[in-house]
């Protein structure tokens, strides 16, 4: 992989001044190696969806491992006179020396359950909190809506089109990568191919049509340099009456030089579509075109797509952009960052948040995370448990929902999978960067193979449950009684 923009420049003043001001505070005042452990996790699948897709873990491990401050970052801070010398003399030395825990990138994901889990020194836990939620909240949010608009698509490939309308270029190259991780085919955003080796396309604009005397011979131009790409968009003027007449022409005149029609197609982004569409199919056909592709773009999403499709467009393929690079139904993810324990005596000691807002409620402690799978290999729900707790699900084993801690569940002949791993330990990472085709096959073969189906619908989809432990619920318990 080349590089990205992460290797070009420093980005580790990216965090909000509280941290900063946490951190000088801890400095002066405790023990700044005490170790702390934090979770990210989130409260609400994005859409009112079934399920959200894991993303951003690998530009998390980039920064944590390159985190360092220069010395116009030092100077910087000094002139704003809210730190002590003694903790800048720190940060120019600064390297985060803690240990990431997380779901492996891909990961079909569920609120309330730790996705990344921090052990690290008290300041160096601190000072990475807004580039992680930064990066997860992107990128999730992304993958997630992409994935959506694949879902719709029924098969059909869908190419991302978003850059101009993402918020930043760093919204569009890792919107693209998240989309792509979501399942899109490809990107028109050249340098999120370049930087993550991802499929790219493209083909004209309506500029490329108007800059010449006349429709046909933009189209005959185009045909000459990319007869092996030949998308001839047919929308500038008029589709029926002037676009695809003129593709038509110079679709013939390529067969008869001996061209292969099955790199013909035309683009309408514009106008009624599912109308549009099937008088395109329908004058294509009647000319002998039938391998001509039929591809769409024009303010799509999942809705509109599965609109189309239930009207009986005739598309091929889909080009979708703001409303997938931005999110633009749900434009926040809103993932957390909270503190689960603290170093005592030797020991991770639980924390917990406690609101009047029972879903602000935090999970505490350390934990672990296992996916439960029937025999069918289908994933039944996902528990928690304290980290290092014995789990034998094969066996009958008791658990706790804790929607209704009263009922007596069991498992029993279930597989339990630990969702998180170690990808960081002492500042060092220790996993190595998988493929982004590989990541975008994991989030497929688990929705094909071990997420209900019922879970991806975009209307009511049916709830995955986060149970508990017996021994995990009873420790959370006692720990909201103390507060009490």
């Amino acid at each position: 992989m080349l590089q990205t923009p992460y290797d070009k420049r420093n980005i580790s003043m990216m965090m909000d001044l509280y941290e900063l001001t946490m951190a000088n505070s801890y400095y002066l005042t405790e023990d700044k190696d005490q170790k702390v452990a934090f979770d990210i996790f989130y409260r609400k699948n994005p859409d009112n969806g079934g399920f959200a897709i894991f993303a951003g873990l690998e530009q998390v491990i980039e920064y944590v491992t390159n985190m360092h401050f220069e010395e116009e970052d030092i100077d910087y801070l000094r002139s704003l006179n809210q730190f002590d010398d003694k903790f800048l003399d720190y940060l120019r030395d600064f390297r985060f020396k803690g240990d990431v825990y997380a779901f492996p990138e891909g990961t079909i994901m569920y609120p309330n359950e730790p996705v990344i889990t921090i052990v690290a020194p008290l300041i160096d836990a601190q000072l990475i909190e807004t580039e992680l939620l930064a990066q997860i909240n992107h990128q999730s949010l992304i993958a997630t809506k992409a994935r959506r608009i694949v879902r719709a698509a029924n098969g059909r490939p869908v190419s991302d089109f978003g850059a101009r309308r993402a918020h930043n270029n760093d919204a569009a190259i890792y919107g693209a990568r998240a989309c792509y991780i979501g399942g899109v085919n490809g990107t028109a955003t050249v340098s999120a191919g370049q930087y993550f080796d991802m499929p790219v396309s493209g083909t004209m604009a309506h500029s490329y049509v108007m800059y010449y005397k006349d429709e046909l011979t933009a189209f005959r131009q185009f045909a000459k340099i990319y007869p092996d790409n030949c998308i001839l968009l047919v929308d500038t003027y008029d589709v029926v009456d002037s676009g695809v007449p003129n593709a038509i022409k110079v679709f013939q005149e390529m067969k008869d030089a001996g061209i292969d029609s099955k790199n013909f197609g035309v683009r309408i982004d514009s106008g009624d579509l599912a109308y549009l569409t099937k008088k395109t199919r329908k004058m294509l056909d009647q000319a002998g075109f039938t391998d001509a592709k039929i591809v769409v773009s024009n303010s799509l999403d999942e809705y509109t797509i599965v609109s189309l499709l239930d009207q009986g467009a005739s598309i091929d393929a889909f080009g979708v952009g703001e409303r997938m690079i931005t999110s633009k139904s749900e434009p926040v993810f809103g993932a957390v960052y909270k503190m689960c324990a603290v170093a005592e005596d030797g020991e991770m000691k639980p924390r917990i948040k406690v609101s009047d807002t029972v879903e602000k409620i935090t999970n505490p402690g350390l934990k672990e995370v296992y996916r439960i799978y029937n025999e069918e290999g289908k994933a039944v729900c996902d528990m928690l448990a304290i980290k290092g707790e014995e789990v034998d699900v094969k066996n009958r084993f008791r658990f706790i929902d804790p929607s209704r801690p009263w009922k007596e569940n069991y498992f029993e002949n279930f597989i339990a999978k630990p969702l998180q791993r170690c990808f960081v330990k002492d500042g060092n990472r220790i996993v190595g960067a998988k493929p982004l085709a590989e990541i975008r096959a994991y989030v497929a073969y688990q929705l094909e193979n071990e997420i209900w189906h019922e879970e991806q619908r975009f209307e009511n989809p049916h709830p995955h449950y986060l149970d508990m432990t017996p021994k995990y619920y009873e420790m959370k318990m006692e720990m909201l009684h103390e507060k009490n």
